[in-house]
């Protein structure tokens, strides 16, 4: 606490003391003249008090939105961190505030996801609060964003895709083509198992096969399994890739729609939020995704079917094809009829990019 000195104390006290105050004839000294300025030094003490509270207590520009399992976290933090670097406010210190929110899909782990059931399990609560205005942004992961947004939300944003493959994990095998006949192989996804037991017949599929990154390798280190497949993108970002046996090539896994994409969503009316985020926005990612989502939008799809798909840039590729005679005359017409289609399909410029 901060005092004055007895020299303050003594020049404060000769200046009252010089007046007087007059009542019904009486002069009296002002001795209240040290209360006055302890007084005030209180009050100068507690208005002290009062402004340090209130930086400890700023109010965030920014509330992030998201699940609390280390990989959400640590997708929110990416987000949070993508954000400090756009804006000198946003970089101080209690600007922006994550706040964890547990979802239907977090709450019920006893049964697998189709048995559930619904759509949104893991992302319904989070765009409550958002509607609610209790968070500002919310941070998904894409592949577990129904293909519908719920009312006065949007989702302008993408980060940029991590690796779309999965990866298989295992303590004894190097491969699935390496598992005995007969292995159970611990995955919740019915697009995993499908394409798996498509390949691989004489394999098993533990479908309840819930949890986090750190749950489903435990049960997968106490041998409740012999393998399991996880996405590369969520191994990467938990830098956790030590675990991976063999990477899946799309071929052999065609990847869940929007795998390794994270989407930040927030109230429609809400520029300022829009307008931040939209500094964040990696174009290829958001249309790439936007593809497969209308895809899986037109078959209707969710947790309770198996399909796979991936939308990706060629690198200004161009193919095409034709059948004909095998004579001289027939194979000159093909190709150029062959040229005039890729002439026409790539447009003024092509060989110049």
């Amino acid at each position: 606490m901060k005092t004055l000195n007895p020299s303050n104390q003594a020049l404060i006290s000769a200046n009252f003391s010089s007046r007087s105050v007059s009542a019904t004839g009486f002069s009296l000294p002002c001795l209240k003249s040290q209360v006055l300025c302890q007084r005030r030094k209180l009050t100068v003490v507690k208005a002290s008090v009062a402004v340090e509270q209130q930086t400890q207590t700023k109010v965030a520009l920014i509330r992030i939105g998201t699940r609390g399992s280390p990989l959400a976290l640590a997708q929110a933090y990416e987000t949070r961190d993508k954000l400090m670097a756009t804006s000198s406010e946003l970089a101080e210190e209690g600007a922006i505030q994550i706040v964890v929110i547990k979802t239907t899909g977090d709450k019920i782990l006893s049964q697998p996801l189709a048995d559930i059931g619904g759509k949104g399990l893991f992302t319904k609560e989070i765009d409550e609060a958002l509607l609610n205005s209790e968070i500002d942004i919310a941070v998904h992961s894409m592949k577990d964003v129904p293909t519908y947004l719920p009312e006065k939300t949007i989702l302008p944003c993408n980060l940029p895709r991590e690796d779309v493959r999965d990866a298989f994990i295992s303590l004894n095998a190097s491969s699935l083509a390496d598992l005995p006949a007969g292995s159970v192989v611990g995955t919740a996804s019915l697009r995993r198992k499908s394409q798996l037991l498509n390949r691989y017949p004489s394999l098993s599929v533990l479908e309840n096969f819930r949890g986090n990154v750190q749950t489903r390798l435990k049960k997968l280190n106490e041998g409740v399994v012999q393998a399991t497949l996880l996405a590369l993108a969520g191994l990467k970002r938990l830098s956790m890739t030590e675990h991976v046996s063999a990477i899946l090539s799309i071929d052999d896994m065609l990847p869940a729609v929007a795998q390794g994409a994270i989407g930040i969503a927030c109230r429609s009316d809400d520029d300022k939020m829009a307008n931040y985020i939209a500094k964040l926005n990696h174009e290829e990612t958001r249309l790439a995704v936007a593809c497969e989502r209308a895809f899986l939008l037109t078959l209707d799809g969710s947790c309770r079917t198996p399909i796979a798909g991936y939308a990706c840039r060629d690198e200004d590729v161009l193919e095409t094809s034709r059948k004909g005679a095998y004579a001289y005359d027939d194979m000159i017409l093909m190709g150029e009829d062959a040229g005039k289609e890729l002439l026409s399909r790539a447009g003024p410029g092509f060989f110049d990019s």
